[in-house]
Parts: C-alpha cells; sequence; structure tokens
C-alpha cells in the first residue's frame, strides 16, 4: 500500500479471474531446472548464454545463486565451470565455439525448438528452400538461421514480405516457424505463402508451441468478459508480448508487466493471465491499491 492511499480502508472492490491454463511451458522448466541443477551439483558459477528465459524474475533469482549471464562466449573467461545455452536455441557456431575453447557445456535448447531445427535440415537435405516465419534479432529465429549455411532459410515476418518473397525454384519449399508466435499472425502468412506456392512443404506437426496455442486461446476467451486484462511477464518475452497483442485485439486493455510491478486498477473488474510465475500471481495482485471481494480469485477453467 503507499503512503498516499494508506488512510484509505474502503477500497473499491476488484474481481480476479485467473485463466487456466497458465505458468510454465516444460521447455521453460527444464531449461530453469538445467542451471539450477548445475548449481547445485557443480557450484557457483554457472555461465549462461544469453538469459535462460526471457524472465526477469528468473534471471535475477538465478544471478543471487551465482549464475553469470553473458550474450557471447567471449564475455567468458577460460574456466572449468559449467556453460549453458538458453531455451532459445543457439546458432552451430556457438557450440563449436564452445569445444574450441574446451568448455564444459549443456545445452537447455526446448525441444520443440530443436524440433524447428531438424525439421529445417531435413529440408535441406532434400534441395528445398526454406522460408522462416518469425521475428528478426529474437534470439529463436538467430539459432534456427544458424543451423544452416547463409542463404538456407529466408526470414519472413509479414504477409507483406510473405506476398514479395521470390523462390529459386517454387516446386522445391517448404517453411518452418518460430514457436512463440501469434497464431493469427502466423496462420496469415501461411494462408500468403499457401495461395502463392500451393506445393509448398508445411512441418509435420504445428511448430508453434502448445503451450503458446493454449494461452492465446485462453486470451480470446477471457478478453471479452473483463474490463482489464494484466498479462504478467516480462517485456522482452515473445510469448508475453503476443498475449498482450491478442487481448489488445479482443476487446480489453493489456499490459505486459514484471513481476516488480504493481497492479493499480481500482474499480476495475480484472482478469490477470500469467504465463511466467503463476505463484507471484496472488502477491501482485494484493500489492495493488484494491481488495479482493467475493469470489476472491476466480478461475475460468479450461479457457
Amino acid at each position: 500500500m503507499t503512503a498516499e492511499n494508506s488512510g484509505n480502508s474502503a477500497k473499491p472492490p476488484l474481481k480476479v479471474l485467473l485463466c487456466s491454463p497458465r505458468g510454465f511451458c516444460a521447455g521453460v522448466v527444464r531449461a530453469i531446472d538445467s542451471v539450477e541443477q548445475a548449481l547445485k551439483r557443480y557450484g557457483a558459477p554457472v555461465y549462461v548464454r544469453h538469459e535462460i528465459v526471457h524472465n526477469r524474475y528468473v534471471v535475477e533469482s538465478l544471478k543471487a545463486k551465482g549464475a553469470i549471464f553473458v550474450e557471447e562466449l567471449s564475455e567468458i573467461p577460460d574456466t572449468k565451470a559449467p556453460v549453458i545455452f538458453s531455451a532459445h536455441g543457439v546458432p552451430k557456431s556457438i557450440p563449436e565455439e564452445s569445444k574450441r575453447r574446451n568448455f564444459f557445456h549443456f545445452d537447455a535448447t526446448c525441444p520443440l525448438v530443436t524440433k524447428v531445427h531438424r525439421e529445417a535440415e531435413i529440408h535441406h537435405k532434400r534441395g528445398r528452400e526454406i522460408v522462416l516465419i518469425g521475428h528478426a534479432g529474437h534470439p529463436e529465429v538467430v539459432g534456427t538461421l544458424g543451423q544452416l549455411p547463409e542463404g538456407a532459410l529466408t526470414l519472413v515476418q509479414t504477409e507483406a514480405e510473405a506476398e514479395a518473397f521470390q523462390p529459386r525454384d517454387v516446386s522445391k519449399l517448404a517453411y518452418v516457424t518460430q514457436t512463440t508466435l501469434s497464431l493469427d499472425d502466423t496462420a496469415g502468412i501461411v494462408a500468403v505463402l499457401k495461395r502463392r506456392f500451393p506445393d509448398i512443404v508445411a512441418p509435420h506437426k504445428e511448430d508453434i508451441c502448445y503451450a503458446t496455442t493454449n494461452r492465446q486461446e485462453a486470451v480470446k476467451r477471457v478478453a471479452p468478459q473483463v474490463d482489464a486484462l494484466v498479462v504478467v511477464g516480462s517485456p522482452n518475452s515473445s510469448n508475453s508480448r503476443r498475449l498482450q497483442e491478442v487481448a489488445e485485439r479482443h476487446d480489453t486493455t493489456a499490459g505486459a508487466i514484471a513481476v516488480a510491478w504493481t497492479l493499480h486498477h481500482p474499480a476495475v473488474h480484472g482478469s490477470i493471465v500469467g504465463f511466467r510465475r503463476p505463484d507471484q500471481v496472488h502477491a501482485l495482485a494484493r500489492a495493488g491499491d484494491v481488495e479482493l471481494t467475493g469470489e476472491e480469485l476466480g478461475m475460468i477453467a479450461g479457457a
């Protein structure tokens, strides 16, 4: 409670609805656990290339335990300490550099990201040009582009870019996607590619992560029922940003916020969707200038 309203005991009521499913996906849990286990087994320091996951709470917590986060292996001194690659995946040049420097490294790449890497390799071996649907500069996209020789994959970010794309051979074409994209945006890009290139080879199974998919669907169902929706996540998280965009398109107001921030929505019937740190949702709600009344933390099951 802030000083300016500490004397106000009659706070406006707020009903909070929690979406389900929410929280960490299996790939995130696996990546975080890899750092936790390395710290427990080998002690500090443990070096991690890039944020293990895009979540400020997790990164700060692991730093406090002895993890050291770097953006490039060149920042790491010669060491026998473990070096861990983030869940987003890395270009092939990174493990090669690690081996040259005799680092003891672990790869915490999400298995679903690895699946995309393997798909791209198979398409390349079969002589296909590959379209990668994703966001330029995102670590996962950088990692996927780095699996194959330069020019083997072409990054397409929008429907307009899909319309402008000119393949070398329309009969030898495939596409893969970043795992944390907007379902609707991706569907639009894929529709353009399939209209222009009917024989383009699609993934055997959907590349977009199942956890990304079901949480976006949850937001679509919940958003029309509330006046405000808060995504509990980090601003640099693709998943958090996509949830924010989905909410903005479905008749509510959303903000991607960090767990250190407080909730300030007086007299608002609100909803909280937490893709990150679900155990922080209760504390976040109570930190705001509101009181929870009635069914204190309602649940929209299966949303």
